[in-house]
């Protein structure tokens, strides 16, 4: 059976979602390890247990947060050569892609991007031209490295847990030498909210809601959902950049999307057109939003959305 190493980076006291995604996948081509980076809590190392993974590499340094992704890259190589794996699954962030990219280079690796199935032969499917194709893409190199959208797959413990040893992988002394490193950090104030590239559903609002998200935010709070934005919506400065979906922005597939003021241009598509579920919202009957909507309402965001809240809190008592 092929050997799959799962790279988890910094979850804090629980593993995310789509760490427990990656997990999941990897179980289903062979034998999962994992290469861990961050504080290593007891509950932590019980959940990656349940959740199949056989072995647990964690690096020698403890400070690899401290500098941007390049000492990344050069640990999970480390674990790569340490764990034998063939097969080396990331999270599809930008920052994912980007050590994937360079852990490309250091192995000689073939690397695929934007996955959102895997066969147990290694086989990926993935999106391309924007999201206006799926296709189906196979390294040939000894060693293959995949980065998967969040929310590709439901999340299933594994038959038997064991919560595994740690493994520790020394890095190269040079892995940290010539690396960028942060020197502040500013935390960003909690709003209550899903982590938008991980939820579940998301309520995202363009050009049309005229620099008022609070309709939508407010249907987000009833749904417990993620708050999305076109482009324009963000260019404009009604809310932050890292709310962006797009092409230039995140990318998600949450089982319900609801688009609200947006046009649906091919760049806002590419970010969110593999979510299972679409409902649109706008003015313009002819937005081509509509060709990939499952429902659609040609109607005012502001009127549309305070009914849609307003039942659901009825139906919920």
């Amino acid at each position: 059976m092929a050997k799959v190493l799962v790279f988890i980076d910094n979850p804090g006291q629980v593993l995310k979602k789509a760490s427990l995604e990656l997990l999941t996948i990897a179980r289903s081509m062979g034998e999962p390890a994992v290469a861990f980076n961050g504080e290593l809590h007891d509950d932590v190392a019980a959940t990656l247990g349940e959740y199949g993974a056989e072995v647990l590499y964690v690096p020698s340094a403890a400070d690899l947060d401290d500098y941007l992704v390049g000492p990344k890259a050069s640990y999970l190589a480390a674990a790569v050569e340490a764990s034998g794996a063939t097969v080396v699954l990331t999270e599809n962030s930008a920052e994912g892609r980007e050590i994937a990219a360079r852990l490309g280079i250091k192995l000689g690796a073939g690397v695929i991007t934007d996955v959102v199935a895997v066969d147990p032969d290694g086989t990926a499917h993935k999106s391309v031209l924007a999201g206006s194709y799926m296709t189906t893409a196979k390294a040939t190199t000894p060693v293959s490295v995949l980065t998967v959208k969040a929310n590709s797959i439901t999340p299933e413990p594994a038959a038997t847990a064991a919560a595994p040893q740690p493994v520790t992988v020394e890095l190269p002394e040079t892995a940290t030498a010539a690396s960028a490193r942060v020197t502040a950090r500013n935390e960003k104030a909690a709003s209550g909210r899903p982590d938008l590239s991980e939820a579940r559903i998301v309520v995202a609002g363009g050009r049309g809601v005229d620099g008022n998200f609070g309709p939508l935010e407010e249907l987000a709070d009833v749904l417990g959902a993620a708050i999305g934005a076109s482009r324009a919506a963000t260019d404009a400065g009604w809310i932050g950049h890292d709310a962006q979906v797009g092409q230039t922005g995140k990318t998600v597939s949450p089982q319900l999307y609801i688009s609200a003021g947006i046009s649906g241009a091919i760049q806002q598509k590419a970010g969110m057109q593999t979510a299972k579920v679409i409902v649109a919202v706008n003015k313009d009957a002819e937005s081509p939003i509509f060709e990939i909507a499952d429902f659609g309402v040609v109607g005012d965001l502001f009127k549309v959305l305070p009914q849609a809240t307003e039942e659901l809190k009825k139906r919920r008592g």
